[in-house]
């Protein structure tokens, strides 16, 4: 059978198992083995199962991804996204809007940290939600901002999603998160932005919150250091060249352990559920990238990318013209499956296109990842809003889309603006030694 249609149906195969709801990790290794098999031998194919498996467990460069993982962990359980919100409340909360731009603050402080936008945007549905419905916010308005705010853990280092798009395409994982911290600043910015723009548009639509005295803003601001300083000290180390990407991680991951028990917010039941969570989600990370190894091999066996850099190459069409086809197929692969099967499914077809494009794989990274982060808002179907449905019951699906859908008119300004001025994603790391 040619290979292209082999290739082919294992695509269609592919697409039915997720549609199947098979996990995708295990339907990209199932596809990858069974069309490598069929191509070479089963023999060689399971023989490729152990030797991947292994690789990658052992590998010290993928350790970075249980360190974060368990540095997040630690962070979340103990409470850090109260205090972050506390204090942006303190500061904006007696202005209109104020507690949306508080939301968008802390949800930025607790991703810098947390690094996941699906732990984001659950945890401040608990935080947030309430004190925003406490002063008559808009339920759209409010699911709205959690979600869009939800978004930053993706961007804001340390980013699971970028630490794996750096192994995939052999990049430096410290200079691909440094990269993302100018874009995830002009994030945040540009979302609290969208929300003076909604006050200016409608000053009836947002309240104004209770103004706190100047004592109590003050005294809000000493439980921000520690996540602050930890913060600093992470990626600090990176940029200076004192750490490694996974040393980094665990010195973070140690670093949210001792504050936790300093400040007495970790007790032996907090930590084994902190210790148990990152091990569950580091598990299903690390299913997830061996299944997609699996499927490499099985793309490289049939020359799909080079087939599908050939096909797009030939078209005739400018490299912004073909950016733009790319960043469309994601934004309609953001209503099927989630980010990180995204850039692990992905990333190793169109990549070698990238290259030959010429465009720099370090700012392609945080363009990719920033199309990704649409996905999670934008409907049908978007993960952050279906997490918020599942925390806050007294919502419907369509006024969360509602909410978020002037956030995503902003998400959309931000990629164009980057495309056109790549230096925001590539002057921090050209100035890493």
């Amino acid at each position: 059978m040619n290979t292209d249609l082999v290739a082919g149906i294992g695509f269609v195969v592919l697409f039915v198992l997720m549609l199947l709801r098979v996990p995708v990790g295990m339907a990209m290794g199932l596809v990858g083995v069974t069309g490598y098999g069929y191509i070479v031998g089963m023999d060689p194919a399971l023989k490729m199962v152990g030797q991947t498996t292994m690789r990658t467990v052992t590998d010290q460069n993928f350790a970075v991804i249980p360190m974060f993982m368990l540095m997040g962990a630690f962070v979340s359980i103990s409470g850090v996204s109260r205090e972050l919100f506390r204090a942006a409340n303190a500061f904006m909360g007696h202005l209109r809007g104020g507690l949306g731009v508080a939301t968008v603050l802390a949800c930025g402080g607790f991703a810098a940290i947390c690094g996941s936008s699906v732990a984001t945007a659950a945890t401040f549905s608990k935080v947030a939600y309430p004190e925003m419905r406490h002063y008559n916010y808009p339920k759209s308005f409010a699911t709205g901002v959690i979600a869009a705010g939800g978004t930053l853990g993706i961007m804001i280092p340390p980013s699971t999603v970028l630490a794996v798009y750096a192994i995939l395409t052999q990049q430096d994982i410290g200079k691909l998160f440094m990269a993302g911290v100018l874009p995830g600043l002009l994030a945040i910015a540009m979302y609290i932005l969208t929300i003076a723009l909604i006050v200016m548009a409608r000053p009836g639509f947002l309240p104004a919150g209770e103004r706190k005295p100047w004592s109590e803003r003050l005294a809000s601001l000493k439980d921000v250091w520690a996540p602050l300083a930890l913060f600093i000290f992470v990626i600090g180390g990176l940029y200076g060249g004192l750490f490694t990407p996974s040393e980094a991680g665990g010195m973070g991951a140690a670093g949210a352990f001792i504050l936790g028990v300093v400040r007495r917010r970790l007790n032996l039941a907090q930590i084994r559920e902190a210790l148990l969570e990152a091990t569950r989600t580091s598990a299903a990370v690390f299913t997830v990238l061996i299944g997609a190894l699996l499927f490499g091999y099985f793309l490289t066996i049939t020359q799909t990318p080079q087939k599908v850099t050939e096909l797009l190459t030939g078209l005739g069409l400018s490299r912004y013209a073909l950016l733009a086809i790319i960043m469309g197929m994601y934004l309609v692969l953001g209503c099927l499956m989630d980010a990180m099967a995204m850039i692990i499914l992905t990333v190793p077809i169109i990549y070698p296109l990238i290259l030959q494009l010429g465009f720099d794989p370090i700012w392609f990274g945080v363009i990719i990842v920033m199309t990704v982060e649409l996905g999670l808002i934008h409907p049908p179907v978007g993960m952050n809003v279906f997490v918020i449905k599942s925390v806050v019951q007294d919502v419907t699906f369509t006024q969360i889309f509602r909410g978020v859908l002037p956030f995503i008119g902003t998400d959309l300004i931000r990629l164009v603006i980057l495309i056109a001025f790549p230096a925001i994603a590539l002057w921090l790391p050209g100035r890493m030694g």
